[in-house]
């Protein structure tokens, strides 16, 4: 006798209630999904993003109509200055920041071969001297917070490498290291820092790759099909709540197991 899974009611989740949580590059794609699930589970979300005001406006409607609280803030995560702007921002809407997703990134694809130096550093700048620059900004507040938490998403693709994508490979590899020295220097004050890492997902991103090309991933994958943003949302609020308090240095793939 099997038994269905029980309903859940997202509205009447309140597990991050009273916690501020920044979530970077949140107007779109897997950066939206986890504003708009940790809002619907009370967060008070700063949504964080570079150009895409309209968007960003809409997603913090949506938590706002939820459970959370939530505010645009626009800035560059490349910009360090940019970023504690930002900082400042948050604090005087929020106050401290108990919750740090850094989700921002871009793509610069080319063989190796026909590289830029541009577009490697681009795309550096971004996916990792980003997550360096807004960790910055808000590492006092995670170090101080009562088991603050700061969750960076990354991608297999730094853990298996891709043809034609060297920068943004060696960026999301960076991240893993990162994550885990900052979860052993943010130990001794009961903070963590954790990776999710994605597979493919089906956000605009993958919307892009030609059909023959997306049957040929989705054959490599045992499980068959690509993740959704929803996914890759719920391991990040799992990470976010009490729940998680100890697990600490990982990078958790979200993959179908494609990385097997």
């Amino acid at each position: 006798m099997s038994l269905a899974p029980p309903t859940v009611d997202r509205q009447s989740d309140t597990a991050l209630e009273g916690k501020t949580v920044v979530v970077t590059g949140a107007s779109r794609g897997i950066g939206r999904g986890i504003a708009e699930e940790l809002g619907a589970h009370g967060g008070n979300i700063a949504v964080n993003y570079r150009s895409s005001n309209d968007e960003a406006t809409e997603v913090a409607s949506l938590i706002d109509e939820a459970a959370g609280e939530a505010v645009t803030v626009q800035g560059d995560v490349a910009d360090l200055e940019a970023m504690q702007t930002m900082a400042d921002q948050v604090h005087d809407e929020f106050g401290a920041v108990d919750v740090l997703v850094n989700n921002a990134g871009i793509t610069m694809d080319h063989s190796f071969e026909h590289m830029t130096p541009e577009e490697w550093q681009s795309v550096v700048d971004v996916n990792l001297t980003g997550v360096f620059n807004v960790t910055k900004a808000f590492y006092e507040d995670i170090r101080e917070a009562d088991e603050g938490r700061i969750i960076n998403i990354s991608s297999i693709i730094g853990e298996e490498g891709n043809f034609g994508q060297a920068n943004y490979a060696a960026s999301k590899a960076g991240v893993h290291g990162l994550t885990r020295t900052l979860a052993k220097e943010l130990a001794p004050s009961g903070s963590t820092a954790n990776c999710v890492s994605p597979g493919f997902t089906e956000t605009d991103m993958l919307d892009d790759v030609p059909e023959t090309i997306q049957e040929k991933i989705r054959d490599d994958i045992p499980l068959s099909n690509f993740a959704q943003t929803e996914d890759i949302a719920a391991l990040v609020r799992f990470l976010a709540s009490e729940e998680s308090r100890h697990l600490t240095g990982q990078v958790l793939s979200v993959s179908g197991g494609h990385n097997l």
